[in-house]
């Protein structure tokens, strides 16, 4: 075994280990800001007001005051989904608490998704079912993502008011008239807004969902979604207030709520004979005679003349004249040494070495393959298309507002993250007392929670001048660190003895881990054989050598950082002040 492989594997460990440390003073920052960003949603740092029940009417009003359980039911049906081998129940827990992160308002409550990765469901009965036809429709809450959402919906279902409406069956196959709200899973992030319509001639349901939805916003703060829809067939969404999409039920959702007046006859068959290629290649057109397909891109440049300070002579690459054999080179093991080849510096002074050749040139006689050129099809007759019939299935319905009653409002979701926080419900007809309601809970409790996460945000920490002033007890890590930058900073422009005197604590680490690797491999031969090979001799000196050079290199640097460690060590164990 030659001692560089040796050396290599030591110096490989050394880096490994330097690694480590910058890896794991990385890893404690990292966790450092983890722990500070979960306790500062516990902090106290604002003055928070008092939960007081708003007087606002609507046909449904929820604040989740403390008879809430008198109103909701979590359903314990099962999932139906035709497409899956397993039963899905919808076994997540709710909840009805105040907010862990960020809390806006002292004792104000919401229902929470209690589970993550489970399927949840819970509903609502209204006291009469809510008919819009003729009215304003609004729809508002509030959404509180305390873990974020990096998959799942936090979306609520207006349901159709029937008979059957059972909320403790309530479930992904029951009839719903709107579904609004946030969904986000990989690059899916939207507000949907689907609402069903039915086909006046077949009596069938369809969903219609809304085209280009706006962005949800992902956030730990509250964010509020409202819902407007128009008796004049126009609604709005809105996120916090600000209105981000506005349009018409009857052109912005697919399908379209009402069908095409004509369709294509599908009995119509395009004719055998119909050509509709519009251009074709000139049948009567002939290669040139003087067109040649086999004369080349290129030929070379008779013109073209060699430079006079062209060196015929001079290799253009040549042994490399200061690279030495190395002393450790044994040429029965390693064979005849050769050394490296660089570029012959002549030539860089030169037009160029060797044999000179002419340059080529791009061939003014190149041609290439000759093809026809494309002429006008006399027989083209167009872009053929089937004739067009009444749309046997046409309806027109001119005022898709006026949704099916609704009994009722659920969640019905399915989420990777728990602790979703529901808040002021409100399904009414008045923008005004929207917008009221919004004043009084969310307009306060936003700017709370937003004055809170800056107050309990990290501060950054003071920076440090010079590495110098670094004070181990300090941070350990964040000390470490910084010496294997220093040390590896003046190791590139000064070499390892110089990095070696001014950051020995560094070098002194390298040392130890090359000699116990070195150990290791001498002892592992040492077992194999009663005497151990030359090589391993050889290289258990180099080290020795190498051991003695950083050993008087360090030997002041090692005094005063031993210094350091004792006034450390005093410091520390010293009586508290």
């Amino acid at each position: 075994m030659r001692f560089d492989a040796v050396l290599a594997s030591a110096l490989y460990s050394s880096n490994l280990f330097l690694g480590h440390v910058r890896a794991s003073s990385d890893d404690a920052a990292a966790e450092s800001s983890a722990t500070l960003a979960e306790e500062s949603p516990t902090s106290t740092a604002v003055e928070k007001p008092m939960f007081t029940p708003t007087t606002i009417k609507a046909p449904f009003f929820e604040q989740f005051t403390d008879d809430w359980d008198s109103r909701w039911s979590p359903s314990h049906a099962k999932k139906e989904d035709s497409k899956a081998d397993e039963e899905w129940a919808y076994v997540g827990e709710w909840a009805v608490e105040e907010p862990h992160v960020l809390k806006g308002i002292e004792g104000d409550k919401g229902l929470v998704v209690k589970n993550a990765a489970a399927h949840h469901a819970i509903s609502a009965k209204f006291d009469k079912p809510i008919d819009n036809k003729g009215k304003t429709l609004v729809v508002q809450y509030e959404v509180k993502l305390q873990n974020g959402l990096e998959c799942g919906g936090a979306y609520m279902k207006l349901l159709q008011d029937n008979k059957a409406l059972h909320a403790e069956e309530f479930s992904n196959a029951s009839p719903y008239v709107i579904m609004f709200g946030p969904d986000k899973c990989g690059a899916t992030n939207k507000v949907h807004f689907i609402f069903k319509h039915k086909n006046p001639k077949t009596g069938e349901y369809e969903e219609k969902h809304l085209k280009a939805a706006p962005m949800a916003r992902i956030v730990k703060t509250t964010s509020l979604y409202t819902l407007v829809v128009n008796p004049d067939q126009t609604f709005q969404i809105k996120v916090d207030g600000e209105s981000l999409k506005n349009g018409s039920l009857l052109e912005d959702f697919t399908p379209a709520v009402n069908p095409e007046k004509e369709i294509d006859d599908p009995n119509e068959k395009k004719p055998e004979d119909w050509v509709d290629t519009a251009r074709i290649a000139d049948p009567e057109a002939t290669k040139p005679e003087d067109w040649d397909e086999d004369a080349p891109y290129e030929v070379v440049d008779e013109e073209a003349t060699k430079p006079d300070d062209w060196l015929d002579d001079e290799p253009s690459m040549i042994p490399d004249p200061e690279a030495e054999k190395p002393e450790d080179w044994d040429d029965e093991e390693d064979g005849d040494w050769i050394p490296p080849m660089v570029s012959n510096p002549k030539c860089d002074e030169a037009s160029g070495c060797g044999k000179w050749e002419p340059p080529t040139k791009k061939n003014p006689e190149y041609k290439g393959k000759w093809t026809a050129p494309y002429i006008d099809n006399p027989e083209y007759k167009g872009v053929w298309k089937p004739k067009t019939i009444p749309n046997p299935d046409f309806f027109e319905d001119l005022e898709p507002s006026r949704f099916e009653p609704m009994g009722a409002i659920g969640f019905e979701i399915w989420t990777m993250q728990s602790d979703i926080l529901f808040d002021n419900l409100y399904i009414g007809h008045s923008i005004e007392d929207a917008e009221k309601l919004k004043s009084q809970t969310y307009d306060v409790k936003i700017a709370v929670e937003k004055a809170e996460d800056e107050a309990t945000k990290p501060k950054p920490p003071d920076d440090i001048k010079s590495p110098s002033d670094l004070k181990f007890m300090d941070n350990p890590m964040f000390y470490i660190q910084e010496k294997v930058d220093l040390f590896m900073a003046i190791t590139k422009s000064g070499g390892i003895v110089e990095a070696a005197k001014f950051v020995p604590e560094i070098a002194g680490g390298i040392v130890a881990v090359a000699v116990a690797l070195i150990g290791i491999v001498v002892a592992a031969i040492s077992m194999s054989s009663a005497t151990p090979p030359p090589q391993v001799k050889k290289a258990t000196e180099k080290v020795k050598e190498i051991a003695a050079d950083v050993k008087d290199a360090t030997a002041s640097g090692v005094d005063k950082a031993q210094a350091e460690v004792q006034k450390r060590t005093t410091r520390s164990s010293g009586p508290a002040e």
